[in-house]
């Protein structure tokens, strides 16, 4: 049976989907939190360590303003509102991207999660936010100090010292990667889901790890 260690999110069609109901972009966004918390709690019953959802891409600064001032706003208001219960369920929060870019009051919320949160075990939850694979990876290669190796490479990542992911979900019906964990994924299977993500539910969720248990998995052997 394949080893399950960690599945990234790609979270695509909040706002097709707000449109849609015709309620708006932002509608859509609101109704794609719940989802994230429903692939949350079906990710802890189902003993998936680490989990990864791309949240804001380096890219997204180039839609509406009022979008983007409203996507931060529901970041801080969940985690300003909602820590005490993300500390119970035992979610150790981790952020992968430039915060430095982020609204003064979005970084100290988030700094302020990732420090609550730091010694809870039970599942880890990536937020990348901000987030750019290939500016992840030349953030990479200037940290580097000693000889330039894979494993030196790999320390340097926001992704060090954890598994890549095994499995890539990505819902809303494109199936690209969008400057996502390029290098992360050099061996993930890839699941694109005709769904868009706030009508992506725990079935979706279990089936696709059925279906991974199934995968023969050579990388690169026979």
């Amino acid at each position: 049976m394949n080893k399950l260690q960690h599945i990234a999110f790609i979270m695509d069609g909040n706002g097709r989907w707000g449109k849609k109901k015709n309620k708006g972009r932002n509608y859509g966004h609101l109704k794609g939190l719940e989802t994230v918390k429903k692939v949350v709690k079906s990710s802890i019953k189902f003993k998936i360590p680490i989990i990864t959802f791309y949240v804001f891409s380096s890219e997204n600064w180039r839609r509406p303003k009022a979008e983007i001032n409203f996507l931060f706003k529901l970041i801080d208001q969940y985690f300003s509102k909602e820590i005490n219960n993300v500390i119970k369920q035992g979610i150790k929060l981790k952020i992968l991207g430039e915060l430095n870019k982020l609204p003064q009051n979005v970084r100290k919320t988030l700094k302020k999660c990732t420090e609550l949160t730091k010694k809870n075990k039970k599942i880890t939850v990536n937020l990348a936010i901000n987030y750019g694979s290939k500016k992840e990876i030349l953030y990479a290669f200037k940290k580097i100090k000693k000889r330039l190796t894979l494993k030196n490479f790999e320390k340097n990542l926001y992704t060090k010292n954890m598994p890549n992911p095994e499995i890539l979900v990505r819902t809303g019906g494109h199936q690209r990667l969008s400057n996502f964990m390029l290098w992360q994924l050099a061996y993930a299977e890839l699941f694109f889901i005709n769904k868009l993500w706030p009508d992506f539910n725990s079935k979706d969720y279990f089936n696709i790890i059925q279906k991974y248990k199934k995968i023969i998995r050579n990388f690169g052997s026979l």
